[in-house]
């Protein structure tokens, strides 16, 4: 996010693959990513381009985790929040499923799914999801991203000194740097103008010296 906030993209192409879902597992998965997180990630993308996304089902292996994930995305797209606004998430899932179901070749095996059973509110993350900290194995291939493209984007710098933080430890520490940053040009301002009245003060005085 920090690199596509500085590139300032005139729209948003996203592939939208499921494999990481909950429901996709090993060799496929495994990663038990939540559709929430879907929906969250989508939300986040929702902040470039001025909210023009374009979501592409890419496909999935396991159709109950896909249609959760893809009903999470389709109600942040239409900012629905709660589950008696999700009525058109779920008639669009519902119109695309059953074109994906009507060409599915013949010699596969599986049903259309009903949506109304699987379908999930878009509910903010639980508090312990924010709370936790990235494996550390993804840390470290953040680390080397970091290190190469940092040259390039200033935005990245300043995103190392937060790589192993939960969502909330760095979202704390951004609000602590804002009102750090906040205080400091208060202090300047504060000091500005204590300079100016001393300045006047000792134009003042001086006057007041010629004047006896």
């Amino acid at each position: 996010m920090p690199i596509a906030n500085e590139f300032a993209p005139d729209v948003v192409l996203v592939s939208s693959g499921f494999d990481a879902v909950e429901g996709h597992l090993p060799p496929l998965g495994g990663y038990k990513l939540t559709a929430k997180c879907f929906g969250y990630l989508t939300k986040q993308l929702m902040g470039l381009a001025g909210g023009r996304v374009i979501l592409a089902l890419e496909g999935g292996h396991d159709l109950t985790a896909i249609c959760d994930a893809s009903e999470a995305c389709v109600s942040a797209l239409l900012g629905n929040e709660r589950r008696e606004d999700a009525t058109e998430a779920l008639r669009i899932l519902e119109s695309v499923f059953s074109c994906v179901f009507e060409r599915t070749p013949r010699g596969r095996t599986g049903a259309q799914p009903n949506l109304r059973s699987v379908t999930r509110n878009l509910d903010p993350l639980p508090e312990e999801v924010l709370q936790e900290r990235p494996n550390s194995n993804a840390v470290q291939s953040m680390e080397k991203v970091l290190e190469v493209h940092s040259k390039y984007w200033r935005s990245l710098q300043r995103s190392a000194s937060t790589l192993g933080y939960s969502l909330l430890e760095a979202q704390r520490c951004e609000t602590d740097e804002a009102e750090t940053v906040t205080a400091m040009a208060s202090l300047s301002v504060a000091n500005k103008h204590m300079g100016k009245r001393c300045a006047h003060l000792t134009r003042a005085c001086l006057l007041l010296s010629h004047m006896c």
